[in-house]
């Protein structure tokens, strides 16, 4: 078993139409371990975050964060992203709110 410890998605606006993010490789489980989201404006935005099993698409059955206003200026941790286990093939994919007010990042670990 191989353990790389990786960012799985570089500091980046969130757009405001449903979008992949993240797909766990072929052959490899990803890890959740830090995922931040910081409203860069100065009103509140509203963030959505799914765990997508592979073949499924993103609906509101595998939402993790649903429509959380993202508070201005207010960086938020995402605890319920935190400790997420994506299976190979499984993604994860984000909603804003407002384009452009919203900055996020995840990082974690890739097990293969």
């Amino acid at each position: 078993m191989t353990v790389q410890v990786a960012t799985l998605v570089e500091a980046k606006f969130a757009e405001n139409a449903e979008t992949t993010q993240y797909t766990s490789a072929p052959s490899v489980r990803t890890i959740i371990d830090k995922y931040s989201v910081t409203n860069v404006t100065g009103s509140s935005a509203q963030y959505t975050a799914r765990a997508v099993p592979s073949g499924q698409s993103a609906g509101s059955n595998n939402a993790v964060i649903s429509a959380r206003a993202i508070l201005p200026g207010e960086t938020y941790n995402c605890p319920e992203m935190v400790g997420q286990i994506l299976e190979p093939g499984d993604f994860v994919s984000t909603l804003a709110g407002t384009a452009s007010a919203l900055v996020h990042r995840i990082s974690g670990r890739k097990v293969s």
